[in-house]
């Protein structure tokens, strides 16, 4: 946040957008997190089969009283409450640092909170405005 204070006192305007997912780990597609396991960082083999059968055949069911529901599959979604999940969160969203570098704004990402944001003349407003929307 430095870097935008520094540029609005030199005159610079700022914009910066807010990015927060509800409920982000119930978010994440097991399909795609793999892809991304496998290609972005190289892991195969057995440790892909690992996480696959560590993501795979995961249920969940709604207890009312003494009635439960019929268990339902999850196709989406990490485990939450291990040392495993925000590790697997970060690695699945770790390519938006990417993309918002090659629409020429800058980021800061905590666990599921994403700010994008950049700053320019004024002049330049309108470009500001069209890259952060571009970006979103």
């Amino acid at each position: 946040m430095a870097d935008i204070l520094q540029a609005l006192d030199c005159g610079d305007f700022a914009a910066l957008a807010f990015l927060d997912l509800s409920a982000a780990f119930d978010t994440v597609d097991h399909a795609t997190l793999l892809r991304r396991l496998e290609i972005s960082y190289g892991i195969r083999g057995m440790v892909l089969s690992w996480l696959r059968s560590y993501l795979s055949d995961q249920t969940q069911f709604v207890r009312s009283g003494s009635t439960n529901l019929r268990p339902a599959l999850l196709r989406y979604g990490i485990p939450q409450g291990s040392v495993l999940g925000p590790i697997l969160f970060l690695l699945y969203t770790a390519d938006l640092i990417g993309l918002v570098i090659r629409h020429g704004l800058c980021t800061h990402l905590y666990a599921d909170d994403t700010q994008m944001y950049g700053f320019c003349s004024p002049s330049k407003s309108d470009d500001l405005q069209s890259q952060l929307s571009t970006c979103v």
